[in-house]
């Protein structure tokens, strides 16, 4: 699986300690893990490494023996079931100590966060500024579920469907206002999985929607789904076309001193091409456009 994984196409990879590995195994995973990041090529591939949450009798030795093994080939460690900053700054203090003991550039590993505790949902806000390691922030909807005691089906798919008792989307509000909280602190807030990997169009259904709230990524749990998160979340070429378009017209719109334009009868004003500029944004990141 990590060898399948280090040639996919997925923007980010992580090896797993946590929720995949079982109990009595976790100690001796530690080397297949360190052994994965240094052995393969990753190419362009973000390497992380999903510890266990700061709350279990492994999170201490995770950190320790993966960086002592393999900090150089390590660029993100992915923190569970954070409950609040206390949890980030752990990590994060911890981190410090073995890069100066084991002569590793400063600061170089970044900390993603899994939202995935109501008591994580409730300080999200605070969560996000919790450091300058942190890079981003996923919505881990399997636990979170749990932990809201939520009656719901397989981990990431929600009940949409109007014959049920809650006919809207269940996450919504957890999604927006971690997308908000990820925003406001400069970094990525991205979605968790989707387990029914035998519904491709639940998965881009759910991307979708919260790749609209303005969210940039979502997990993939299967090879399959790694296809649809790409293309969601990169702009298309007619998307593309449409954003220079609203760019260039209020470009010249202010070059002769108006305060908006008019783009095939649509009015665009300086908010307008905010919006847009974000898309050519986008497309950057992807390579899309130079």
């Amino acid at each position: 699986m990590i060898s399948k994984a280090a040639g996919s196409d997925a923007d980010l990879v992580f090896l797993d300690l946590e929720d995949s590995v079982a109990p009595q195994e976790k100690a001796s995973a530690r080397a297949n893990v360190v052994a994965g990041l240094n052995d393969l090529d990753w190419g362009r591939t973000v390497r992380a490494c999903r510890i266990n949450g700061v709350s279990t009798q492994w999170c201490h030795d995770d950190l320790i023996e993966v960086v002592s093994g393999a900090g150089a080939n390590t660029d993100v460690i992915i923190v569970p079931k954070v409950k609040g900053p206390r949890d980030v700054w752990f990590v994060d203090d911890l981190l410090t100590q073995l890069e100066l003991k084991l002569g590793l550039e400063p600061g170089r590993i970044g900390l993603e966060i899994l939202i995935e505790e109501v008591e994580a949902l409730a300080r999200v806000e605070e969560i996000c500024w919790a450091g300058g390691r942190l890079e981003a922030v996923i919505l881990g909807v399997g636990d979170l579920s749990a932990s809201q005691g939520m009656k719901l089906g397989h981990i990431g798919g929600g009940r949409d469907r109007s014959s049920e008792p809650y006919p809207g989307d269940v996450w919504h509000f957890a999604r927006n206002r971690m997308i908000v909280a990820a925003k406001a602190a400069g970094i990525d807030p991205i979605d968790g999985p989707y387990a029914n990997f035998g519904n491709p169009g639940g998965y881009e259904r759910v991307a979708g929607t919260f790749c609209t709230l303005g969210g940039v990524g979502k997990w993939c749990i299967h090879p399959s789904q790694v296809e649809i998160a790409n293309r969601v979340y990169s702009p298309t070429e007619e998307e593309i076309a449409v954003a220079r378009n609203a760019v260039a017209a209020m470009a010249e719109a202010e070059a002769r001193g108006e305060g908006a334009a008019n783009l095939n009868g649509t009015m665009i004003d300086a908010a307008t091409t905010r919006i847009f500029q974000l898309v050519l944004d986008r497309a950057a990141d992807c390579g899309l456009i130079s």
